[in-house]
């Protein structure tokens, strides 16, 4: 045990816990104002929900047993997880402590996929739907990938949540906007965001706590975490930058909301391969993936007409499929967690096969189980909310509340 590594995972779980309110405001902010409430209500329920389920049933089917699968319900409500001792998990902090730092990372990522639907999806079915994604998409991934199951089994490797996280997420969301249809008024009108500084805090507070995400998977305070920290903070960077340069190509003008999903593509991005990859190769990452983002998101999103309305699929699914292919490029072998399976660069391809192989998986197995989820749903009520209640806003229909009062008809 180590009182250092101890105080350092504490404060990591902290920031990844914020990072789910500042998910609702880079969220909120992007959305129309009569919609406001709602979106930001859909991505902090996760807090309640994911929170009980974690400890209910979640941490044991993600990180006990052996099968290649899923976990047991060996540890149900943290049965036999000390939170003093570490017998579990071999390492220099208390398993309860583990099992709280990875709650967090069930709660944000289910709320990442809300991000597809606002505007349209009722609100119960959407809490429905997130007790079903979790017990059956989440906790099975994170089992197969970091509790020792079938994706480990194959070599790949996913240092903060590349496909448990964001891949898992982002084609999740974009199942549910195909299955949900578009809004009311897609290629009518132009949706704007109605509140750019929320936009800019919330994606500020994301890449605070990408730092506890990214650093505390290192589950030490070590250099590897050191490591993380930087390799973060400079693909972020870069792709901040490379979205700007981007915008001033193609339209002439950067833009706050661009800077703003830049530095969250980026982060996105890093996230696989954070404690892998060298410092060069983060802003390789950062610069890259940015474009390729943009592309999804203008021009691809528009051509196959599907209403992805936040851009999940666009930035956390496209960008965690990137990120997860550049870590077997460019995985490093002194950093590699199995000899002979560094990243393509290196001189070996192991790693980046077993690495597309893992995100081929992650991209069926989440869109399958998505898939069924919500059509099960819906034979039992109704997913999407009327007409009627989408043109009023679902701040209204859905909560009966307002988040700004109305003066001059700006709520109409």
């Amino acid at each position: 045990m180590n009182s250092g590594s101890i105080a350092f995972i504490i404060m990591c779980a902290a920031l990844v816990f914020l990072m789910t309110p500042a998910l609702a405001f880079f969220y909120g902010g992007l959305e129309r104002r009569k919609n406001v409430l709602n979106t930001m209500l859909m991505a902090v329920i996760p807090l309640g929900i994911a929170s009980i389920l974690w400890v209910a049933i979640g941490y044991t089917l993600s990180f006990s047993g052996d099968g290649s699968w899923i976990g047991n319900f060996g540890h149900a409500f943290f049965n036999g997880v000390s939170m003093s001792k570490n017998s579990l998990h071999g390492l220099e902090i208390p398993d309860g402590l583990f099992g709280g730092f990875q709650m967090m990372f069930s709660i944000i990522t289910v709320a990442l996929l809300t991000g597809s639907v606002v505007g349209r999806m009722r609100f119960t079915p959407l809490v429905i739907f997130m007790v079903f994604w979790l017990v059956l998409v989440y906790y099975p991934l994170a089992h197969m990938v970091w509790g020792g199951g079938f994706l480990a089994k194959i070599h790949s490797i996913d240092f903060a949540g590349g496909n448990v996280v964001h891949i898992s997420s982002g084609v999740s969301a974009l199942v549910l906007a195909i299955v949900l249809g578009r809004r009311r008024d897609y290629a009518r009108l132009e949706y704007r965001p109605h509140n750019i500084p929320f936009v800019l805090l919330g994606a500020g507070l994301l890449w605070f706590g990408w730092f506890g995400f990214n650093a505390g998977s290192a589950l030490a305070a070590n250099g590897l975490a050191v490591h993380a920290l930087m390799t973060t903070n400079t693909a972020a960077a870069a792709a901040m930058l490379s979205w700007l340069l981007v915008e001033k190509i193609m339209i002439g003008k950067p833009t706050v909301v661009g800077a703003s999903t830049g530095m969250v593509v980026g982060l996105v991005a890093i996230t696989p391969g954070a404690g892998f990859v060298s410092l060069w190769s983060s802003i390789l990452i950062g610069a890259l993936v940015s474009p390729i983002s943009y592309y999804f998101i203008s021009v691809v999103k528009h051509k196959f007409g599907y209403d992805d309305a936040l851009d999940a699929f666009g930035a956390h699914g496209i960008g965690g499929i990137f990120g997860g292919i550049m870590t077997g490029l460019f995985t490093m072998p002194a950093l590699a967690l199995e000899k002979g399976y560094s990243g393509a660069i290196y001189g070996s391809v192991k790693l980046l096969i077993a690495q597309i192989e893992a995100i081929a998986f992650t991209i069926i197995f989440s869109a399958v189980v998505t898939f069924i989820i919500i059509k099960v749903i819906a034979l039992f009520t109704e997913i999407r909310v009327s007409d009627r209640a989408e043109a009023v806003g679902l701040d209204d229909s859905e909560h009966d509340e307002t988040a700004y009062p109305t003066f001059m008809g700006l709520d109409s």
